[in-house]
């Protein structure tokens, strides 16, 4: 049963999935963690944090500026002004935010959670088409946008003409800085329910349409609490970096999240590409690190020669993360990588490895307040080393936005996640491949990600992608997808030599029948392979 809430527009409430859908919650209880039933998750992370002394304090660096935890509040208050008196905005609404990580951002994504609203971030790379979609499902009456972003969101409102939006980074007498001046530094926050929505994150679309997932108030503080605050202890000396966009939830918690629960500072750049990314953690002594696989694979070239002492924790998600990375990440960095999985769904993590375990191709085992099982399809738990679907439940969990795909995600109070995983005798558990990338070819469940590994070791191979085909013959084939490094040369030889390669590395019947060499994977806008594209595509 919901808390009763302060919201004045119910849009969020009323289109929960019915509470007998939702999966069971635990842990949420606990003495170290018994969140308030009144509460404003902004207030909890920046508010109580320079009521506590900590105004004085780094928080955000920029490309060029660094704020203070106070320097961060005035402005979050002065945006909560806008939005409240300038605009209409009542608790509630929901306020849509188009703009690169940047610490005028983080303001107001605060900002927006400070005056009641719900916050819906979206990736600084969706084109129209896709904005209209976020912007009708949510059904979103506010918008805050960069002004460098203005041409597809103005497109994206041509079909929501009500749409209310004010442009950050220019100085137009009625942008947001300008209004901004105009608004007191301080703001009576909106005191919501615990379990009021203060989030509404899209997926990223790996598998297909995105979906909605809401996410509330005591959600954005029980990521940090269960996570970093019980894995590796961050302090308010640790500096975060990272490089994903605040609208994929990993970066939200990395960038944001994690480092005000903690007191702690975070680099924001718009572009985070590696060479900038090294740059920035270099500069401002970078102590913990959230990416990609993919990210630390094209780093780590880079890292030979650069400050990275401070450097005490990479943590690594997203998509599977190749033992080869791993070794090479820890023989340039001296440090080992933290694997971890999460889903949008879930809000961020659930499985992680913790910095004392022994290095492995392991994701780790639950976090604490979470478990975890691997079933079958009708929910019966498989023996230890067999392949099955990751179900798994704790303090946050799937609620869609009026969304049928809920039924399918939740089963008997358990998330399934949609990951095909097994688990060892002590307890790790092992990612095979997302449910629907499992290959059965010729009566041989195959493993697309342990494919891509052995590929990933052939000097001439620098992306790939792993996917099942339909075959007549043999149920699917093995397609491997493949970006070359310089110099290498798409030709049958390669190929061949590819082929014999996977078959000398792993068992030989999982070797690619068919390889296809592309310029670039198709990736969504935070950067997952789209294996559903390849798998789409037609046989060159």
């Amino acid at each position: 049963m919901l808390d009763s809430s302060c919201y004045v527009d119910r849009f969020a409430r009323d289109h929960l999935p019915p509470t007998q859908l939702w999966p069971v919650l635990e842990g949420l209880e606990s003495a170290r963690h018994n969140y308030p039933k009144q509460m404003n998750a902004a207030a909890e992370l920046l508010d109580k944090a320079v009521a506590e002394g900590y105004g004085p304090r780094p928080c955000l660096h920029g490309a060029d500026i660094s704020w203070t935890y106070a320097e961060l509040l005035e402005k979050a208050n002065r945006i909560a002004g806008v939005l409240t008196r300038d605009f209409g905005l009542v608790p509630g609404n929901r306020v849509l935010l188009r703009s690169p990580n940047n610490p005028m951002l983080a303001a107001a994504w605060l900002g927006v959670i400070k005056a009641g609203g719900i916050v819906v971030a979206t990736m600084p790379l969706l084109r129209a088409s896709e904005l209209s979609h976020v912007i009708a499902k949510a059904e979103i009456g506010f918008a805050i946008c960069d002004a460098r972003l203005a041409g597809e969101l103005r497109d994206a409102a041509q079909s929501a003409p009500a749409l209310k939006t004010v442009y950050l980074n220019g100085a137009a007498p009625d942008g947001l800085e300008a209004r901004m001046a105009r608004q007191p530094a301080h703001f009576r926050n909106v005191i919501a329910s615990h379990d009021d929505v203060a989030l509404i994150a899209f997926t990223s679309g790996t598998t297909g349409s995105a979906k909605a997932t809401m996410h509330f108030h005591r959600d954005l503080l029980a990521i940090c609490d269960y996570f970093p605050g019980a894995v590796f202890n961050p302090t308010p000396d640790d500096v975060f970096a990272g490089s994903a966009p605040f609208a994929f939830t990993f970066g939200l918690g990395a960038l944001l999240l994690f480092p005000l629960r903690f007191g702690a500072s975070s680099i924001l750049l718009e572009q985070a590409k590696p060479d900038r990314l090294i740059d920035a953690m270099e500069r401002h002594r970078a102590s913990i690190l959230f990416t990609v696989p993919t990210l630390y694979r094209t780093m780590t070239p880079l890292a030979g020669g650069r400050d990275l002492s401070a450097l005490r924790i990479c943590v690594s998600s997203g998509e599977h993360l190749p033992e080869s990375v791993l070794a090479d990440w820890k023989k340039a960095t001296g440090r080992d990588l933290l694997n971890s999985i999460g889903s949008t769904e879930m809000l961020h993590a659930f499985l992680a490895m913790r910095p004392d375990d022994p290095p492995s191709g392991a994701v780790g085992r639950p976090l604490p307040g979470f478990r975890a099982r691997i079933v079958d399809e009708d929910m019966n738990d498989v023996a230890p080393g067999e392949v099955g679907r990751l179900a798994v439940r704790g303090p946050t969990g799937c609620r869609y936005l009026d969304d049928e795909r809920q039924k399918k995600y939740v089963r008997d109070g358990w998330n399934l996640t949609g990951d095909a995983f097994r688990a060892d005798a002590d307890g790790n558990f092992w990612y095979h491949a997302r449910t629907d990338d499992m290959i059965i070819s010729a009566g041989y469940n195959i493993s697309g990600a342990e494919v891509e590994e052995a590929l990933l070791r052939h000097q001439s191979v620098r992306e790939c992608a792993v996917v099942g085909r339909n075959d007549g013959a043999r149920g699917q084939v093995v397609t491997a997808f493949v970006v070359l490094q310089d110099g290498a040369k798409a030709d049958g030889a390669l190929t061949q030599s590819l082929q014999d390669f996977v078959k000398s590395a792993i068992a030989p019947y999982k070797y690619p029948r068919v390889i296809e060499y592309l310029d670039a994977l198709p990736r969504t806008t935070s950067g997952k392979i789209q294996r559903h594209v390849l798998r789409g595509s037609q046989p060159q």
